[in-house]
């Protein structure tokens, strides 16, 4: 084969990968090798991230309104951006439901997010929950104070966080802004969404009283049509952080073992 004749053909080999080749499958490939590149196996990470989430189903919430956050929350953790954040870091997740005082229920305990199936499965089981209580007031404070126990649990985790949403401000049982202390010593911060579809100034008094931590932050959402966008605006505000910690290298490990998997 002359020289002319193998040029022409890696012209056309060139061609034949631009017109073949799916930009994500280049991309995988091009991930794959500089894993190999850089000479190291996969390695497995320490946990980056616990993260509770914690729905208000009070008095005030509906069964439409429910099933408007549960449904919301599930496609917000679908998210590429979001879930793939969460696989990377090797997160915990976890479920609660809120309400009054001695109302708060672990729908869903502590999962680890090793990989996608995981995480899409912790998502239906978020979609399909069932509601735990339908009558009761609304306890910010209990909510917290029970969302705090269970951190003991995921301890291995970099960071921790307690991302709760809800549509009122909390009127039983103690006030939110007492339970700061212990979780700022546990090391937890604590994010809101507020709701502001019954209380216009919700946002101000979960920014005074509810949120607590380095970077804590308040999404709002005017209605309860509102709540799926911002939910996944706030998880992906949440994640981008744990996204910037990770080095490349793991960044790059990781994707390159979901690839190799699929």
């Amino acid at each position: 084969m002359g020289v002319a004749t193998t040029i022409k053909n890696l012209g056309e080999w060139k061609i034949s990968l631009k017109t073949k080749i799916s930009p994500m499958l280049c991309f995988r490939l091009f991930v794959m090798l500089a894993v190999f590149m850089g000479g190291g196996a996969l390695s497995a990470r320490a946990c980056e991230m616990a993260l509770l989430l914690a729905v208000d189903v009070s008095g005030s919430v509906d069964a439409a309104e429910y099933n408007t956050q549960m449904v919301g929350l599930a496609e917000a953790l679908r998210d590429p951006i979001v879930s793939e954040a969460i696989v990377i870091g090797q997160s915990e997740l976890m479920l609660i439901q809120w309400t009054g005082s001695s109302r708060q229920v672990a729908a869903l305990t502590w999962t680890r997010i090793s990989d996608f199936a995981a995480l899409n499965q912790f998502a239906e089981r978020v979609e399909s929950e069932p509601r735990a209580w339908r009558n009761y007031s609304t306890a910010i404070g209990e909510a917290l104070a029970y969302s705090l126990e269970f951190f003991e649990d995921v301890q291995h985790c970099r960071r921790r966080l307690i991302d709760l949403s809800g549509d009122g401000p909390s009127n039983e049982g103690a006030p939110p802004e007492t339970k700061h202390s212990a979780l700022l010593s546990a090391g937890i911060t604590v994010n809101a969404l507020a709701i502001e579809e019954s209380e216009p100034n919700l946002t101000d008094y979960f920014r005074e009283k509810v949120i607590v931590g380095t970077g804590a932050f308040v999404e709002t959402a005017v209605t309860f049509a509102d709540y799926p966008e911002k939910i996944r605006r706030k998880l992906r505000r949440e994640v981008a952080q744990l996204t910037a910690a990770l080095p490349m290298k793991d960044r790059v490990e990781k994707f390159a073992r979901q690839s190799m998997s699929q």
